[in-house]
């Protein structure tokens, strides 16, 4: 919502709830984690967009995301000293459609209930409206058991249960209206009182870390009085690579 006294600076958000209910929640400083196709849209009709900028930001494209989850009580694949230790695998294999698979009870042991199995995630990298995403939870499920033993990660017979989650517009894709992006993102840095921030607020994508990096700097600008956001962009654009492997 527009400050009508100052057209750019925002007093507030208005949100739905389940139910449908709206209301208005005042503020005097927003971030926005939002994807900025939703945030632009939701700025209308008192902050709207140039019918330029409006363009670019329905321009944008994003790919979307379904994770399958399987309780097993062992895995088939084993690392050389014993049961695999890895984080997640991705998987080449051209037979098979999952992308990536999560090994989450490597992630933390509070992942899992029961050390002694394995809690792993399929991932499915896909759009809304395709054939993956249009399959029910029960498709999704039998598709992941399947392709875990054609992969020879596990098997179905040790499944103890399944879950589906489909997650839209996971991750910002750089095609689309992306290459006019700058003049989309200078003109949402003229609010005042906005910032954007994460993966999809800054349609970047970013890691988990890099995404949380730029809130914290986000608030740092905000405590010294600095107006300007370069320093926020400017996260996780070094070359240097930043992830180490270990053993």
């Amino acid at each position: 919502v527009a400050d009508a006294e100052h057209p750019r600076k925002l007093t507030g958000v208005v949100v739905e709830d389940a139910r449908g209910d709206r209301r208005m929640v005042p503020g005097a400083v927003v971030f926005s984690t939002m994807p900025i196709q939703s945030l632009v849209r939701g700025l209308r009709p008192t902050l709207p967009a140039p019918p330029d900028i409006y363009a670019i930001s329905e321009g944008l494209e994003y790919r979307d995301f379904i994770t399958v989850g399987l309780l097993l009580d062992r895995l088939t694949l084993q690392g050389a000293d014993g049961p695999l230790l890895d984080n997640w695998l991705y998987i080449q294999d051209p037979r098979v459609r999952v992308g990536r698979i999560q090994l989450f009870h490597n992630w933390s042991p509070y992942l899992i209930k029961d050390p002694g199995k394995a809690w792993i995630g399929l991932e499915y990298f896909c759009n809304r409206g395709d054939d993956l995403w249009s399959k029910t939870n029960d498709e999704m499920i039998r598709l992941a058991l399947d392709e875990i033993e054609r992969i020879g990660i596990g098997h179905r017979s040790t499944s103890r249960d399944g879950v589906v989650i489909r997650m839209p517009r996971t991750y910002p894709a750089y095609f689309g209206t992306y290459g006019q992006f700058s003049t989309l993102q200078r003109w949402v840095d003229q609010i005042e009182n906005l910032y954007l921030i994460g993966r999809n607020g800054m349609h970047r994508y970013n890691n988990q870390d890099h995404s949380m990096l730029t809130a914290m700097v986000a608030v740092d600008n905000l405590v010294a009085g600095r107006t300007d956001r370069s320093n926020i962009w400017a996260v996780n654009t070094e070359p240097e690579y930043h992830e180490e492997r270990s053993r």
